[in-house]
């Protein structure tokens, strides 16, 4: 289904149009294969999508992204703001050109870090949420208008809504305030992003994304589904997963929800990046995925491979001359011993703890393209099962 620059009818600015175009579906599930078109560029999916919370991927350079072919990245509204600021991101460019990026880029509305910094530095209103800063304590307020402008000014192709991310442990009453919150703040954000669209002169459009919620309520989770999925967006969202609660509970909810959800709008859940966690998600639909997991547990001399999660900092790796990625001789990171990685990571030299990150997010991308060549084969189910017969979370 084509949308032309979102919301606007047959006002089209550079004559871009954002299009998701559905490719493959596996028949033995809900796994299908797709392509997002954005004003800089094709989004292959399902994708995972690295995330550079402060425009760079930790330790990470654009150039090495572009070298294991990755796709889209994701950057974060809150922290951008508070450091160094829209206006400066703005003035330089934008996002794009500020960190040498011309690929898509999705920011998102920073309601989750928000909602992350403690009941007793935030304070939520019917008209956004007051919140107080991490870095100074100065304090801040967040409109579903103000969040819409300033990701105009950053520029990203894809934008989201603000949202409120009840715990997951929420009683049934604050959720479902929680979630109609959300709706009211999607249809500000929605109108507000209109308005600013007609008022660009040349800039290239922006996809805005709502963001399903409902804890893990089935009713709550499907009545958020379904009026999320009847507003006039290229895409939806889907949120508040992977916070806490049980990885079954997850997929349960994505079970719940798999009916509603638009065929036609490519589907993202926020949040989830684990290998298993991906393929499990997957299975059910989904399109689009983000997490700081991968360079996160780089920091911690972790990495993936076929059999699971490793830690480079064991003795055994200490005289290993083999690379870490015995298959994919591609791998950028194939050249380097698991000897000499342990040895960098023991002495907390900078170089291995980037040299992880490249590798785990080169081996969730190379997933990803397997999962699109499996589904394209029809071949999904046993791809994954395959997969996960070996793969363990931790070894």
């Amino acid at each position: 289904m084509k949308y032309q620059v979102p919301f606007l009818g047959t006002f089209l600015y550079n004559q871009i149009m954002f299009n998701f175009k559905i490719h493959q579906k596996d028949s033995n599930c809900g796994a299908r294969t797709g392509t997002f078109t954005t004003p800089h560029g094709e989004i292959k999916t399902p994708i995972f999508m690295p995330v550079g919370t402060l425009g760079t991927v930790k330790g990470v350079s654009t150039d090495e992204l572009n070298q294991i072919e990755t796709q889209i990245l994701l950057a974060n509204t809150y922290h951008l703001y508070l450091r160094p600021g829209a206006n400066i991101v703005q003035k330089q460019g934008g996002l794009h050109q500020w960190i040498n990026w011309n690929k898509p880029i999705l920011t998102d509305s920073g309601g989750f870090q928000v909602f992350s910094l403690g009941k007793e530095n935030v304070k939520i209103k019917e008209d956004g949420v007051e919140f107080k800063s991490h870095l100074d304590g100065s304090k801040h307020f967040f409109s579903p208008e103000r969040v819409i402008d300033i990701q105009h000014q950053l520029g990203a192709d894809i934008i989201m809504q603000i949202d409120e991310c009840a715990p997951h442990d929420s009683s049934r009453e604050y959720a479902k305030q929680a979630m109609e919150r959300t709706h009211r703040w999607a249809k500000q954000c929605i109108s507000h992003h209109q308005k600013l669209e007609k008022l660009k002169n040349g800039s290239p459009p922006q996809a805005l994304f709502p963001i399903i919620q409902g804890v893990l309520y089935e009713d709550l989770r499907i009545e958020s589904t379904k009026f999320m999925a009847s507003l006039d967006t290229p895409g939806i969202a889907i949120g508040g997963l992977s916070v806490g609660e049980e990885r079954a509970e997850m997929y349960h909810i994505l079970d719940v929800i798999k009916e509603h959800l638009p065929t036609e709008k490519p589907r993202y859940l926020m949040g989830v990046g684990t290998p298993i966690d991906l393929l499990e998600s997957i299975e059910r639909g989904i399109d689009m995925f983000d997490c700081v997991h991968a360079t996160r547990i780089a920091r911690h001399g972790n990495y993936y491979d076929n059999l699971g999660r490793q830690n480079i900092k064991n003795s055994k790796y200490a005289n290993d001359s083999t690379p870490i990625d015995l298959e994919d001789s591609n791998n950028p990171i194939r050249k380097y011993s698991k000897s000499y990685l342990h040895h960098l990571v023991k002495n907390n030299e900078m170089l291995g703890l980037r040299l992880l990150s490249i590798h785990n997010i080169y081996f969730l991308l190379k997933l990803m393209s397997k999962a699109r060549n499996a589904i394209k084969q029809g071949e999904y189910m046993t791809f994954k099962h395959e997969f996960l017969r070996y793969f363990k979370p931790s070894v």
